[in-house]
């Protein structure tokens, strides 16, 4: 499962992309009442997990690295 879904979003990033999903998601509900609102189930999802699908498939990760710190 960790090849699948890889941690690969720093911190900060999962927290951002948390608010912006739920912004975007809030357009569904509160808003203009749009279906255009449910896409912010997109950066809630994978902010939650950590893991981008699209960072994944580019081998690109914004995660620090584990082993630096330790030096």
């Amino acid at each position: 499962m960790n090849k699948l879904l890889p941690v690969n979003e720093h911190p900060l990033e999962r927290a951002v992309r948390v608010l912006i999903g739920l912004g975007v998601l809030s357009l569904a509900f509160v808003g203009p009442k749009t279906p255009w609102g449910y896409v912010g189930a997109i950066p809630l999802l994978t902010g939650l997990i950590g893991s981008c699908p699209l960072y994944t498939l580019l081998g690109f990760s914004t995660c620090p690295l584990k082993g630096a710190a330790k030096s």
